[in-house]
């Protein structure tokens, strides 16, 4: 029997402005951001809200494995997925923003065969935001998406 450290549904005000404050610094410095995504890739990854048709931003972590754009919905291991996956979900159209530039995608949720490949890969990429990490905090299975660029639009 497996035991499991759950993790909180992170408060919503205070991911709000993180997020903003994660996306602000993403764009005025050409997709560099400090802290604990220094040094990593990062996207801002434009969805369409399911419920409110709004636009809705969200700062990720990216994964290229194999010449595809992976995200994780790692969402700190929380027992939830994050809204953009339940967005995505209703509508794979999405807009990414990038160091190498700005482009529409489509998104397809890899199924489980597809992920358990990708894994070992995501987890040796980035230790820190292996998803094993966030897996061993949770009972739902982290969903990963692949992005796939439907064009790129370069912008330096």
């Amino acid at each position: 029997m497996a035991l499991f450290v759950v993790a909180e549904k992170p408060d919503p005000e205070t991911l709000k402005a993180l997020n903003g404050n994660i996306t602000d610094e993403f764009r005025a410095n050409a997709g560099k951001v400090g802290g604990r995504f220094e040094g990593n890739e990062l996207l801002l990854l434009t969805t369409t809200g399911a419920k409110s048709g709004e636009p809705r931003v969200a700062p990720l972590v990216a994964f290229r494995i194999d010449g595809k754009l992976l995200i994780v919905a790692g969402y700190g291991g929380a027992d939830v997925n994050p809204a953009w996956v339940h967005n995505l979900r209703a509508n794979a159209g999405a807009h990414v923003e990038s160091t190498s530039g700005s482009f529409d995608v489509v998104a397809h949720e890899l199924d489980t065969s597809e992920r358990e490949a990708v894994i070992p890969r995501i987890n040796a990429t980035m230790p820190a935001f292996a998803y094993s990490n966030y897996q061993s905090k949770t009972t739902r299975i982290i969903p990963i998406f692949e992005l796939e660029a439907e064009h790129q639009i370069c912008v330096r």
